[in-house]
């Protein structure tokens, strides 16, 4: 797969979603318009990133049509998004030492922007912000964000001594700025949880692959 080598960017897709509601087994694969929602996010994603990895807990055999490396959690327990974030900082840290900088993304929300990393780093350029996180009318996207490696030994401190869990939490302690993404129709990061979450991103699909492409989500 061939990455349009423009950025020092990692890009880093959060797998480990549990499809409870949907059947159950990994969310990322369910399909999604006749592919997994994994294959969504990845051909989304990489022309935006120098390089791809999945985040994602268990057999990383299971992963192996999409030809990309598989990083676990490197904190034990389920400690949710940011022990995916740490997971990302370190393989970039030991793997691609010239990226600097990590972006994540969910493989629930199959819509999201196709400028994502490039107004998330032009905005952290903008006001040197340490970090960003993608923003739709008024409520913050957390797992949308672009991430300075250089801060892994200090998340993995605040997971493993402070028992952190929760986003906002730690990202206080930074200068966080939150990107806004306009969504007149459909919110980019519309997220798949339950089966008409499902129906409506098939029906979403349908649209965006009609007369009227492009008119509700970039």
């Amino acid at each position: 797969m061939a990455f349009e080598d423009d950025s020092s960017i990692l890009g880093v897709i959060l797998a480990g979603g549990q499809a409870r509601r949907l059947g159950g087994g990994d969310k990322a694969l369910k399909e999604l318009a006749g592919k997994p929602l994994l294959a969504h996010a990845v051909e989304r994603l990489a022309p935006q990133v120098s390089q791809i990895i999945i985040n994602a807990n268990g057999e990383p055999a299971r992963f192996d049509s999409f030809r990309l490396p598989v990083a676990g959690d490197t904190v034990e327990g389920f400690v949710g998004p940011l022990a995916g974030v740490l997971a990302g900082m370190e393989w970039a840290a030991e793997n691609t030492p010239e990226c600097p900088w990590i972006v994540t993304c969910a493989t629930d929300a199959p819509f999201f922007p196709r400028d994502l990393v490039t107004r998330l780093m032009g905005a952290v350029e903008a006001v040197g912000a340490d970090m960003a996180c993608a923003e739709t009318n008024g409520q913050t996207h957390p797992v949308f964000g672009l991430w300075p490696v250089r801060l892994r030994t200090e998340l993995h401190h605040a997971l493993v001594e402070e028992d952190i869990r929760k986003v906002d939490l730690w990202t206080a302690r930074y200068e966080l700025i939150a990107v806004d993404f306009p969504a007149p129709v459909v919110d980019p990061f519309f997220n798949i949880n339950r089966p008409e979450d499902l129906e409506a991103a098939t029906r979403i699909v349908a649209y965006l692959n009609g007369s009227k492409r492009g008119t509700y989500v970039n």
